[in-house]
């Protein structure tokens, strides 16, 4: 006799009502909580005029929640209910079914209800899934031809970029439904005792059969048509470091192995159907088939093509993978830009300053001094007024055109650091009511300084009381009729908690906002009441309490400041604002501000990108952006995979009211075109329409111009069998005053006039070097020209001895004893030396290199201040001067070329003397052993210098230093009044051996 086991116990009454009392606070919080994000980003899309953008996504994300999620929901919940519905009517006797009989009780009196609580669960986690792909969705129902085909398939870019990852990803949600089903179906199958373990007999009936075999089936159809998918999918495979795409064993073996797989799939599905329920009636002719097809895959989808790659391709692979080399190199270039790239040749053998460097008016003058990096100080300590204004860690270059002159200029806006405010500053009222935005928009010329080293400020001054003294302009040449910054790089909120600000707090006659200072001593600052449209209207008690709920804060309902005039604005960053606006971009990080009309606008570059484009290499824009001024005044990238970018919009975000305007920049670009279509059609506007005034202010993107630099680094290769080789590959270089630490130097705006250019650009530029080596390879840089973008490249021959940016910065501070002397004086324990942005520039048939020095006391408050200006001319190290200025500099090397020898090799290479025998002279022991010393130290550096290794010489001049810091102490003892006689007077006065200049022997 069997014992039945008791049911599971039941709940109690209260304890279903504390359960439910429970579910019903969490859904509510839980919806009130969505439902007020819901609200005030409605409201905020209101603001800026975007809500085709709000309601386009959330509408596309709530239907493919409930696409996906019920279709997920049906498919498993009918096969679970299909199971229960095949259940045999009698179950043979056994203790297996006794003791399932338990769980049969619990489940068939409400079998529908946890079948639809299972499909409700199992459909909610597919459609979360599913909402998070909207972009997918979005790009396939708007795809767009490329007018491009892939080279093997001939088949438009367009559906890899716009209908294969849709397709994809479909395929998975069917492959999920149909594993989740066959689960489901079958433990139904076992409880109700369809499937069994014990017995005598068939273990399953042949409804179980059936259903369970068809699930199967159906899984291997789809997989049939993943192969189908896989063999697009070979196009898009990374096969570094010389492959990107589909090569010979893929295409000629593994493409139709996958083929074959599909058929052999369809067959295997039909056979397990046809086998396993109306021929052999059991699951072994189906298991076999299983097993063919899982054989067939690892035999004819691995092995094969691993013989073709290992046998037929290694032995060979330069001539078997050159066609395939050639479409990585040519898919590549088309979707990074560099297709239409302008290669020149520069020879650069001129290594004589020419005299034409005192009268150039293109490159000289628009020399850049400035680093926008290092004066951000400079800016701070000198045009913050107040503790709590600042302008960022880095500054921007732009260019403005004044009294008919056009020049760059090194700007930033003077905004509120909240971090600065004091504990008083700081609470709610004030940090949010009171002080609420930045003023002016600082500018200083890139090519000038003043006052010992200071910039010459032009524009950002704060009021009629605000005199310029004789370090700046006395009039405003950068006139802003609105200076006032409410949405800036400063109010990024985060642990600061300075998102917001509430403005229009009071009558405008009673304003309360902090303003600026009027210049007056003891002034503490004149108040203003905002009056832009930006903002949202909170003066109602429900906007109130909705903001206090979003923000979580009582003060909206409880404080006076908050009042019917109220409007609140947040998302104050430019870079998040845009984001939010346009989701489908990829910002660049790094925002610029701008003079347009007489008002500040903050202008930023979106790319359009896809990780899908055939044959293409993928890079990752976090690594591949990532160099000095990563998070120094700039936005780090995510870590995105894409193998297609574009610069196709420009987008502006004004200063004083956050209004955001999204214009169409490259306007060939499929993908804006797809999105473009996805939201209207009018979401931007069109390239014809963009202002003139603001076109003038469009710069190279930064980030854009890194990956295409990274790129051309090898793919300015165009040559299959070169690039198979790698020989003539570049490689950015390491920052030149910091090389070890393996940081890359970042590419530096100028306005110049490099060769082949008919006149000054303002251009991205950067040097690049060849891989593996210091020598400079070429310089690349990026502009526009009639409103299109351009980049140019000049590249050295292979055999050329010109240093790149590491071995100048080395040799023009290390290799020349006057020189090494005047930094070293510099630099104290007080003060330390700082250089700013060495410019790499081609003139003349040379190479012209300028870098800033500056010096920052170590003092509080202390800010850098440009004190000299490295320069030289040829091969890094021949002509080499510090002076004062840039004019002063350019004299002195161009009076150096005219001599026709550099000043390191006249009067020869000899090593120290000591006095020549017979003149009278006596050397004490200290003396003599001190310059024993220094001549020893000096042939290390020759020696150094001579095994070109830059490392050892740079150890070997360090110790030249400390022996003739020990042969002057040892001079200084015998000039004593207690020393012997002394050494005679060289012949610049001061007793010494005759030892010459270390850098004898230029480059």
């Amino acid at each position: 006799m069997v014992m039945r086991s008791s049911p599971l116990p039941r709940m109690s009454r209260r304890g279903r009502v504390t359960v439910g009392v429970l579910i019903g606070v969490f859904l509510l919080f839980t919806l009130m909580g969505w439902a007020v994000e819901v609200w005030t980003d409605w409201l905020w899309f209101d603001e800026v005029d975007y809500t085709e953008v709000y309601t386009g996504v959330l509408t596309t994300r709530i239907l493919l929640f409930f696409a996906i999620g019920l279709a997920m929901a049906v498919v498993v919940g009918g096969n679970l209910y299909l199971a229960y519905r095949l259940r045999p009517l009698l179950r043979p006797h056994s203790a297996e079914q006794a003791t399932l009989e338990r769980y049969r009780m619990v489940l068939s009196p409400r079998i529908g209800t946890w079948i639809a609580i299972l499909s409700v669960i199992i459909g909610l986690f597919a459609g979360l899934s599913g909402q998070s792909r909207w972009r997918d969705w979005l790009l396939f129902r708007n795809s767009t031809p490329f007018g491009v085909s892939d080279p093997e398939f001939k088949i438009d870019v367009g559906f890899y970029v716009f209908e294969y990852p849709f397709w994809r990803y479909l395929l998975g949600v069917g492959f999920t439904a149909v594993v989740l089903s066959v689960l489901g179906a079958l433990a139904v199958h076992y409880i109700f005792g369809g499937v069994r373990l014990q017995g005598i007999g068939d273990r399953m009936t042949a409804a179980a059969r059936a259903h369970l075999t068809t699930l199967v089936a159906v899984f291997v159809l789809l997989k049939a048509i993943a192969y189908v998918l896989d063999r697009r999918a070979l196009l898009l495979e990374q096969d570094p470091p010389n492959l990107y795409g589909a090569g010979y064993a893929d295409i000629n073996a593994l493409l139709p192995a996958k083929e074959i797989l599909a058929y052999i799939s369809v067959v295997v599905a039909i056979a397990i159907i046809v086998f396993s329920n109306a021929v052999m009636r059991n699951l072994v002719w189906p298991g076999v088939s299983l097993a063919l097809l899982a054989i067939s895959a690892v035999a004819i989808g691995g092995i094969y093509p691993w013989a073709v790659q290992t046998f037929e391709v290694n032995p060979s692979v330069r001539d078997k993978e050159r066609d395939y080399i050639e479409r990585s190199i040519n898919a590549t270039r088309d979707a990074f830009g560099l297709k239409d790239t302008d290669m020149n040749a520069y020879t650069a053998t001129n290594l004589t300053p020419p005299q034409s460097l005192a009268t150039d008016t293109s490159v000289v003058p628009n020399i850049r001094l400035l680093d926008p990096e290092l004066v951000s100080q400079s800016y701070t300590q000198l045009q913050q007024v107040r503790g709590f204004y600042d302008f960022g860690q880095k500054l921007d270059i732009d260019r403005y055109t004044i009294n008919g002159k056009t020049q760059d200029y090194v700007v930033g806006v003077r905004e509120i650091n909240y971090s600065r405010l004091t504990a008083q500053q700081g609470n709610w009222l004030n940090r949010h009511t009171v002080y609420t935005h930045g003023f002016g928009l600082v500018g200083a010329p890139a090519n000038q300084v003043v006052c010992g080293g200071q910039p010459y400020f032009v524009s950002g001054f704060l009021g009629e009381d605000d005199i310029p003294d004789q370090c700046a302009s006395p009039t405003e040449q950068i006139a802003v009729e609105q200076p006032r910054i409410y949405y800036g790089e400063r109010v990024g909120g985060g642990s600061q908690g300075a998102d917001y600000a509430i403005v229009g707090q009071t009558d405008p006659e009673r304003n309360v906002e902090y303003d600026r200072p009027t210049g007056a001593t003891g002034d503490q600052g004149i108040n203003y009441t905002y009056t832009g449209e930006g903002g949202v209207e909170i003066g109602s008690f429900m906007r109130r309490l909705l903001y206090g709920i979003k923000e979580r804060e009582s003060n909206f309902l409880l404080s006076d400041a908050v009042n019917d005039n109220s409007k609140l604005l947040y998302v104050r960053n430019p870079r998040d604002r845009v984001e939010k606006v346009a989701p489908f971009l990829t910002m660049d990080g790094d925002p610029y501000p701008a003079m347009v009309n007489g008002r500040i606008v903050w202008i930023l570059d979106g790319y359009t990108t896809a990780g899908t484009y055939p044959y293409s290499q993928r890079v990752n824009l976090q690594s591949e952006t990532t160099d000095e001024l990563t998070n120094v005044g700039t936005f780090q990238l995510a870590r995105e995979n894409v193998n297609y970018i574009r610069n196709s919009v420009k987008a502006t975000v004004d200063a004083y009211d956050g209004t955001v305007q999204l214009y169409e920049f490259d306007d060939t670009d499929p993908v804006l075109k797809a999105w473009n279509k996805a939201f209207g059609g009018d979401l931007v506007t069109p390239k014809s329409e963009i202002p003139p005034e603001l076109a003038a202010h469009f710069r190279y993107p930064a980030d854009l111009f890194k990956v295409q630099r990274n790129l051309l680094a090898r793919f300015h290769v165009t040559d299959p069998g070169e690039f198979f080789n790698g020989s003539d590959f570049w490689e950015v270089p390491n920052t030149p005053d910091a090389p070890d630490t393996g940081v890359k130097q970042p590419p530096y705006y100028l306005l110049t006039q490099f060769p082949e250019q008919d006149q000054p650009r303002f251009q991205l530029t950067s040097a690049v070097t060849p891989l593996g080596r210091q020598n400079l390879a070429a310089i690349i840089s990026g502009s526009y020209v009639d409103g299109k973008p351009q980049l140019q490249v000049w590249e050295l021959p292979d055999q050329t001895a010109v240093q790149g940016p590491v071995q100048v910065h080395q040799r023009m501070t290390n290799t020349n004893a006057q020189i090494r002397q005047d930094l070293n004086l510099l630099s104290s324990n007080q003060a330390q030396v700082l250089y700013g942005n060495l410019l790499s520039l081609p003139f003349g048939g040379g190479m012209l290199y300028v870098e800033p020095v500056y010096v920052k006391s170590n003092q509080e408050n202390a800010y850098p201040v440009l004190q000299k200006v490295l320069m030289s001319y040829g091969d890094g190290g021949s002509y080499v001067v510090l002076a004062n200025s840039l004019q002063e500099g350019i004299k002195e090397l161009v009076d150096q070329g005219k001599q026709g020898t550099p000043p390191s090799q006249q009067g020869g290479e000899q090593p120290p003397q000591q006095p020549p025998a017979g003149t009278g002279q006596q050397l004490t022991p200290e003396l003599a052993a001190a310059a024993d010393k220094v001549e020893s130290a000096w042939a290390e550096v020759k020696a150094a210098r001579a095994a070109g290794d830059w490392e050892r010489e740079g150890r070997a001049l360090k110790a030249f230093d400390d022996a003739m810091a020990e042969f002057q102490a040892a001079l200084n003892a015998a000039n004593s009044p207690a020393a012997g006689p002394t050494p005679a007077p060289s012949a610049t006065g001061t007793p010494a051996p005759a030892s010459p200049s270390p850098t004898a022997g230029g480059g």
